[in-house]
C-alpha cells in the first residue's frame, strides 16, 4: 500500500459538475429498444410509493393500469386517476439508490413533479402515529447524495416549491407537519446513540430516501417533495407499523392531490434550489394538505 487513504471513496473523484458518462436516456434508449415499449410520456405528476401499499391498494381496487411506454429494467409503473388528476406510480423502490435511479428515470421520460410518500420512524415526537411530515430537509446519512452535491450536513428542499405549499387549507383535510429527516442507508443500525443524537439536533423523524432526492433536485433542477409518513416507533413497542384504513393509501392519495390541485399550471416551471429556508430545530407548525 502507498499510505493511508485521506479521503474516503464516497467523497473522492466525484466532479459533481461534470456530465455522467452513462445517462437515464441512453439506458431507457436500449430498453425501449429491447422491449418494444411505446412511445408515450408518463403522467407530469409521479409518485414514489417507497412501501408499495398504494400501488397495492390501486391494483386491488381496480384503478391501477399499466403504463405501456415505460421500459425501465427494475420497475413496473402504473397509472390511475384521483378525482380528475392522472399520476403515475411506481411502488416499492426503496432506499437512497433505487429512488433516485427510478426518478431520473421518471424525469426524462415526462415527469415534470416528483412526490414521494415514505414510511418513517418517530424520533422527535410530533403525535401518536400515523402523522404525514412534509421535509424541509433530510440529514445526509446515505451514499447517494455525495454523488450529486458536494458535502454539507442537509440537503432540502426547493424553496421555491416550499412557498407553494404554504397558506390555508381546508380545515378538514390530512393535517401535515413540517419539519427534517434522517436519511440513512442502513435502518437496523439505526443505534440508541445514533438515535439520542438525532433527537438532540431535533430531527422529526427516519426515512431512506429523501436526502438523496433533495440531491437529485438540487442538481437536476428537478422538482420533487418528499413526505414522510410516520408509522412507528422503529418496532420497540407493541402494535407497531400500523399506518391507518388501507394501510395508509387513502390519507396519502389525499395528500398527493391536494398538492396537485396547489401546483397545477405551474408543474415544470418551478425551479429547484439547493438553499435551505428553515433550520431543523424542535420547533413546528402544521398545515393541512
Amino acid at each position: 500500500m502507498n499510505g493511508a487513504r485521506t479521503t474516503p471513496p464516497i467523497l473522492a473523484n466525484k466532479h459533481h459538475d461534470a456530465a455522467s458518462v452513462f445517462t437515464p436516456e441512453s439506458l431507457l434508449r436500449e430498453a425501449k429498444r429491447q422491449k418494444g415499449g411505446a412511445d408515450i410520456n408518463i403522467p407530469e405528476i409521479c409518485i414514489l410509493d417507497p412501501d408499495g401499499d398504494i400501488v397495492r391498494y390501486l391494483k386491488a381496487s381496480g384503478r391501477a393500469r399499466s403504463h405501456p411506454g415505460w421500459v425501465c429494467y427494475h420497475t413496473e409503473l402504473q397509472l390511475f386517476d384521483e378525482q380528475g388528476v392522472t399520476f403515475g406510480i411506481v411502488g416499492c423502490a426503496v432506499g437512497a439508490s433505487f429512488a433516485v435511479l427510478v426518478a431520473e428515470e421518471m424525469f426524462v421520460s415526462g415527469c415534470k413533479l416528483l412526490i414521494s410518500i415514505t414510511s418513517a420512524g418517530q424520533i422527535f415526537p410530533l403525535g401518536r402515529p400515523p402523522y404525514f411530515i412534509l421535509i424541509e430537509k433530510a440529514l445526509r446519512d446515505e451514499g447517494t447524495s455525495y454523488h450529486y452535491m458536494p458535502p454539507t450536513e442537509w440537503s432540502a428542499i426547493s424553496p421555491a416549491l416550499l412557498d407553494r405549499l404554504a397558506g390555508d387549507w381546508e380545515p378538514d383535510d390530512v393535517p401535515i407537519l413540517r419539519g427534517s429527516t434522517w436519511t440513512t442507508d442502513a435502518p437496523f443500525r439505526e443505534t440508541a446513540a445514533a438515535i439520542t443524537a438525532m433527537r438532540d439536533m431535533g430531527v422529526h423523524a427516519v426515512e431512506m430516501e429523501a436526502a438523496a432526492l433533495y440531491a437529485l433536485s438540487a442538481a437536476r433542477k428537478r422538482p420533487i417533495i418528499c413526505f414522510a409518513h410516520v408509522t412507528n416507533q422503529m418496532g420497540i413497542i407493541e402494535d407497531d407499523f400500523e399506518k391507518g384504513e388501507a394501510n395508509g393509501a387513502f390519507d396519502a392519495l389525499s395528500v398527493v392531490h391536494r398538492i396537485a390541485v396547489r401546483l397545477n399550471g405551474d408543474v415544470g416551471q418551478i425551479a429547484a434550489s439547493t438553499e435551505a429556508t428553515k433550520g431543523p430545530g424542535s420547533e413546528t407548525y402544521v398545515i393541512t394538505i
